[in-house]
């Protein structure tokens, strides 16, 4: 691609990054968008954060749903479209990782209600119009203007209840995003730089998120870096990594930051031979010369799994998996036939050398 080429649509959303901004920022960004009615989304297991959030919003708070769950299921959606009806909500504010807000993006779809987030993790899906819905075994992703939150509130003191390994994880999730914009075919100088700067950001903090969990500067770069990889994921295709994450994830279950930090390597090791220059990017950022293997590394030192195996894949689910990454169309800068899909998940089923 000659990278004075290239095409960059900005995305119209607004931030707000500061330190306990989960406490105020929602009720401002609600009177700034005209929003008098929210409901507040969450897991249950966000449950006691986004009650915090609910309360802050005082009057303008239309109720608390807490039924957001890993990788949307269609009746999960279906449930939220209900509640915001129900409670009369002009608006949502979902307060949590990727499960939370890939329900206020499902709302947002059907319904086309504004939409708050208040990311707890470095997912990075608060950054991008992509949405996700699971149904029958099998996850539909798309893109729509209308998913993308009209305000994002990163507060990192809100990660500091994040343990260790989700951390870990979820930050190695949101560098997968970085790491496929850098070979996307939509990609431009711009994405690049913002590619970069996240995988070194996120790279830098998360060991020091490890050594010092309640290290708020570690935490501010780690989310600092999330955001920058998420809108990386926001403004380009997705392509052979992701494609294997949404089949392990939607037909098989496994969960989506661990499994994302498991395929990471192996799929950038298949692919690096096509895109000599993302990979040079990716090792650039990483400090090494290899990275595959770093990135493998950095999961390994920090205690992440190692193996699809280890997050409960069956090897008989392989060429299920396989049958399914090859048999649909998706961006990636090399073919991708049945035998290779096979051989990359084999490679993350066992967990050995990225290469």
């Amino acid at each position: 691609m000659n990278p004075l080429d290239f095409v960059y649509e900005t995305r119209p959303s607004r931030v707000v990054f500061r330190p306990g901004a989960a406490r105020t920022a929602p009720a401002e960004e609600a009177r700034h968008l005209g929003l008098r009615r929210l409901l507040v989304l969450s897991g249950e297991r966000g449950a006691g954060t986004a009650r915090t959030v609910a309360d802050s919003l005082g009057d303008a708070c239309a109720g608390l749903h807490t039924g957001a769950r890993m990788h949307v299921p269609v009746e999960v959606a279906d449930r939220g479209v209900a509640a915001a009806g129900a409670a009369g909500a002009d608006g949502c504010v979902a307060v949590g990782g990727g499960s939370a807000i890939g329900l206020g993006k499902a709302i947002a779809l059907r319904t086309g209600l504004p939409l708050i987030a208040v990311p707890s993790t470095y997912a990075g899906s608060e950054m991008t119009p992509v949405w996700g819905l699971t149904e029958h075994g099998v996850k539909r992703t798309g893109r729509d203007p209308v998913v993308l939150p009209r305000s994002v509130v990163y507060d990192p003191e809100l990660t500091l209840a994040l343990p260790v390994p989700l951390s870990v994880t979820s930050g190695i999730n949101a560098l997968a995003h970085a790491v496929e914009a850098l070979y996307a075919p939509d990609g431009s100088p711009l994405v690049a730089l913002m590619a970069e700067e996240g995988v070194r950001a996120l790279a830098g903090a998360l060991p020091e998120i490890a050594a010092a969990p309640d290290a708020v500067p570690a935490r501010s770069r780690a989310l600092y870096g999330a955001w920058l990889c998420g809108a990386c994921l926001g403004a380009t295709t997705m392509g052979l990594h992701h494609k294997l994450c949404h089949v392990l994830g939607g037909t098989f279950g496994l969960p989506h930051a661990e499994t994302h930090t498991v395929v990471l390597p192996y799929a950038l090791a298949f692919n690096a031979p096509a895109v000599p220059e993302a990979a040079a990017s990716v090792a650039r950022a990483l400090g090494v010369d290899d990275a595959p293997a770093a990135l493998r590394s950095l999961a390994g030192r920090l205690g992440a799994p190692h193996s699809l195996a280890e997050l409960g894949l069956k090897e008989a689910d392989l060429a299920v998996a396989a049958t399914q990454v090859a048999g649909e169309p998706y961006a990636n800068p090399r073919p991708v036939t049945f035998d290779d899909a096979l051989s990359v998940l084999r490679a993350a089923y066992e967990g050995g050398p990225a290469r």
